[in-house]
């Protein structure tokens, strides 16, 4: 039997969405805009940097607005125990410069994201480790002959999934459920950590 990892995407798994978290905390509705809405990720971004700019808000910002988010009810309870039984990483098209307040509140998991670029505290652009990081990360863990098993929510976790040995929605909205239906979904932590531990036994 192979080892199991178990990879997590980071917003609507175990945290809320940090943007939309940010467009409730500046009143900006166009930022409540994300993966689930737009599976274009480039087209998102530049989409969000041109908000911010046009509103004049920086890196600081948002980071003052993720510094006050919290885990979702249950996720940290169901991480530790995912973590007492496998390795777990959260692949995550976040970046760096977000995360560490999330990371910190989570326990400090593994995670893989990208980097902003920043000029004066501007956020002017970002970039990606490679070309679809999430669906490359669980590529190189399956070469080192990893049981990969991978949970998302969004458009950007599809290419994931497929690729895992192994994939599963959790509280995905029902028109991308509806796409992929090949992906069986789930909506409570204890059911996502059962269906979890089975995968890890095949």
């Amino acid at each position: 039997m192979k080892q199991s990892v178990v990879v997590l995407d980071l917003e609507g798994v175990l945290t809320p969405e940090i943007w939309i978290s940010v467009a409730e905390k500046t009143g900006i509705v166009e930022l409540r805009r994300t993966t689930r809405d737009e599976p274009d990720y480039g087209k998102l971004m530049r989409g969000r940097i041109e908000i911010l700019d046009r509103h004049g808000l920086k890196l600081s910002h948002i980071q003052e607005v993720i510094g006050a988010m919290r885990p979702l009810p249950g996720a940290l309870e169901f991480l530790r125990e995912l973590r007492s039984l496998t390795q777990v990483i959260i692949l995550s098209d976040t970046f760096e410069e977000f995360a560490k307040p999330v990371m910190r509140q989570l326990e400090w998991p593994a995670i893989f994201c990208n980097r902003l670029v920043v000029e004066q505290g501007r956020i002017a652009g970002y970039e990606l480790r490679q070309e679809h990081p999430k669906r490359s990360a669980v590529v190189a863990l399956k070469s080192l002959r990893y049981n990969v098993i991978a949970a998302g929510d969004s458009f950007n976790d599809t290419a994931m999934l497929m690729e895992a040995d192994h994939g599963f929605f959790f509280r995905a909205p029902a028109h991308i459920r509806g796409q992929f239906p090949q992906f069986k979904g789930f909506e409570e932590y204890a059911d996502l950590l059962c269906v979890l531990k089975t995968a890890m036994e095949l």
